[in-house]
């Protein structure tokens, strides 16, 4: 089992930094959807992240190793890159019909499905306080989504889809985020991160059209590589912060994610009117999003002691 370093500061810092950078980037993707295809933009990320990420360790540490990619270190790497893969791919395919505050509200069960896996993975068990967390967590979804519950139930429309993708995009992000965990034992995080951008460069290659890329405006482009730079820099700190921090108390900081996403949505919309489109949200669905952050860092952060010392 992995240990953590017990730096819990460059832990939350590292945390912090992921929560910030994951709050706009559907902000950034959606706006790139109305130029580019969802595939492309997926494999773009992947490439730049490959180059750079790739770049910076073959100076500083050389070629990954090898030698040590054999058993059960080989599947759990097979899981974190299709589970970061389908992620990337399921998470802007949802964007495409439904607002990146939705997204987000809903991308938030990746966090508690990783704390949901790591406590069955590790033999734990729900104290009482963590079971009330997980509840206030699903109130909050039904008080976000007040407006759009016949939707989402009854109508079964491209947002109701959109939704679904999410969803899926959540499962798989937590198979990704507890293989992650486990690969730390055996490789540092820039390693992990080069081998799974590589992998997603080529997966997505034969169905991207590169050529899109330069029909983008200035704006575009600014988009574009603003959603590079967010995919080395957020998971880079967020495998970083693994290593730092148990997955529970990662999880409890990134529950503020999608307050930081309403919160940038707003400000788009101050300062670009209609530019992207925000989800309707009444006292209800702001209330929502307040407790379901609330649910989140309850159920993370309620664990037992014993068994947090025995990690």
């Amino acid at each position: 089992m992995h240990k953590t370093s017990g730096r819990w500061q460059l832990g939350l810092f590292l945390s912090l930094t992921t929560a910030f950078f994951w709050g706009m980037l559907p902000i950034a993707l959606k706006g790139l959807l109305d130029s580019i295809d969802s595939v492309t933009i997926t494999w773009f990320r992947f490439l730049i992240a490959a180059i750079c990420v790739g770049t910076y360790r073959l100076c500083k540490a050389g070629p990954p190793n090898r030698k040590q990619l054999t058993g059960s270190m080989t599947g759990l790497l097979l899981i974190a890159i299709a589970g970061l893969t389908i992620n990337y791919l399921c998470y802007i395919t949802g964007l495409e019909t439904i607002t990146p505050s939705s997204a987000q509200i809903v991308i938030q069960l990746a966090p508690m499905l990783l704390l949901l896996a790591s406590l069955i993975f590790f033999k734990e068990q729900f104290s009482w306080l963590q079971w009330s967390g997980f509840l206030l967590f699903l109130i909050g979804l039904g008080l976000f989504f007040n407006q759009r519950l016949n939707e989402l139930f009854l109508a079964f429309n491209q947002y109701t889809i959109g939704v679904i993708y999410i969803v899926i995009a959540a499962f798989t992000w937590a198979a990704y985020a507890m293989a992650q965990k486990q690969l730390l034992k055996h490789f540092d995080s820039a390693e992990i991160m080069l081998l799974i951008y590589i992998s997603g460069s080529f997966i997505f290659l034969p169905d991207s059209r590169p050529e899109q890329v330069f029909k983008l405006d200035l704006l575009g482009w600014g988009f574009l590589i603003f959603c590079s730079i967010n995919t080395i820099i957020a998971y880079g700190c967020f495998a970083e912060a693994l290593d730092h921090l148990e997955a529970s108390r990662v999880s409890a900081i990134l529950a503020i994610t999608p307050l930081l996403t309403i919160i940038f949505m707003s400000v788009t919309n101050q300062l670009f009117p209609g530019f992207i489109a925000i989800e309707p949200l009444n006292l209800l669905s702001i209330i929502g999003a307040v407790i379901i952050v609330l649910g989140s860092m309850i159920t993370a952060l309620s664990k037992n002691r014993t068994l947090i010392s025995n990690r």
